[in-house]
């Protein structure tokens, strides 16, 4: 049997904070093929920006020589989306629980919670390059 052929988007952008203002048209543009519903194109818009605002700020620091890189890729009742930094990573299971008292209040880490709370499943990795987010959103709720 044949596999159907996959689609797969890429966007790279330049580590500056306005960057992440393109993630949107990059979403509409897929969804543009895949045709989500309200709530998972709000699901995937909070955690792709989530995603993509870690890796500028925190895994590339902002340096407008390096880029991040998104791919998304259609696959049979899943999006997968991977970030890629060119930063030296973190530790997942270290992110402060922003639910706990003492972290109700900090400016920042609520973004790895979103992204786990949305999506369907969240994975990182580090890789000889830089830090990989994979982003799994399940098409057929």
């Amino acid at each position: 049997m044949p596999k159907a052929p996959r689609s797969i988007f890429r966007l790279t952008l330049r580590s500056v904070p306005k960057s992440v203002m393109r993630v949107e048209g990059y979403l509409n543009k897929i969804n543009a093929v895949v045709g989500l519903d309200e709530i998972a194109m709000h699901k995937l818009m909070v955690s792709l920006t989530e995603a993509v605002n870690n890796a500028i700020l925190h895994g590339n620091a902002s340096d407008p020589t390096k880029r991040v890189k998104v791919s998304c890729e259609i696959l049979p009742g899943w999006l997968l989306f991977q970030i890629n930094d060119e930063g030296k990573g973190f530790r997942a299971e270290q992110v402060r629980n922003p639910l706990k008292e003492e972290n109700l209040h900090r400016a920042s880490g609520r973004g790895v919670f979103l992204m786990r709370t949305l999506m369907d499943k969240v994975e990182f990795t580090h890789a000889p390059e830089g830090m990989q987010v994979r982003l799994w959103l399940n098409t057929n709720k």
